[in-house]
């Protein structure tokens, strides 16, 4: 039994998802963004004109192919990643980007995948959107705080989990989305030995 969803659009012209748009400043400057089932591209292209390198993997061979990014900015695998290895062992990236996509077993991997400092954008659906329409099925969706608890190891950022109306003529459902920050271990020196300088917080600005 599959326990993934990914919707695709069928021309890749969609805008990029607003989450991802709002907090697409986490990332850092230049940094590498990882397309997880990216589809017809809409999120991979968004980072590229922010001035992102980009890596992406998706399973559809024609939806790769369609991607309008050119070939030296980015990074593209066609790979079933569901039912055959992880393409990017052992890499890690300043971003991963999953939207509309859930299969639970990915999940560390995706995780693991997070350099220092890395952020990752996750949304999709969750349970309640069975009574408005598809995906319906219980492996599609996300239990209430699901994503909280898969992040507990990461600086969560901001978390929406409830029921939006369908913008621009989509129709309505019930989504979650996190955008969380894989922040680097501190090195606070040796014990008893005086700081010179109070560590600054790291501001992860809201807007």
């Amino acid at each position: 039994m599959t326990t993934s969803h990914k919707e695709h659009s069928s021309h890749g012209t969609e805008p990029a998802s607003a989450w991802v748009q709002r907090w697409s400043h986490l990332v850092a400057d230049g940094g590498v963004v990882l397309d997880v089932a990216c589809g017809y591209g809409r999120h991979a292209c968004w980072f590229y004109k922010q001035n992102h390198p980009v890596v992406l993997v998706d399973r559809s061979q024609e939806a790769i192919e369609s991607i309008a990014i050119p070939a030296q900015a980015r990074e593209a695998v066609v790979a079933d990643i569901e039912n055959g290895s992880w393409p990017f062992a052992g890499r890690q990236f300043d971003a991963v980007v999953v939207t509309n996509y859930l299969w639970r077993p990915l999940m560390p991997t995706l995780l693991g995948s997070l350099a220092p400092g890395g952020v990752l954008i996750y949304e999709t659906f969750t349970q309640g959107n069975e009574t408005v329409g598809k995906p319906s099925r219980p492996d599609f969706l996300l239990r209430p705080g699901e994503l909280l608890e898969i992040c507990r190891g990461l600086r969560v950022v901001a978390f929406e989990d409830g029921f939006e109306e369908g913008p621009q003529g989509l129709q309505p459902r019930f989504v979650q989305r996190i955008a969380a920050i894989h922040e680097p271990e501190n090195h606070p020196g040796l014990p008893g030995v005086l700081q010179p300088h109070t560590p600054v917080p790291p501001r992860y600005r809201l807007v």
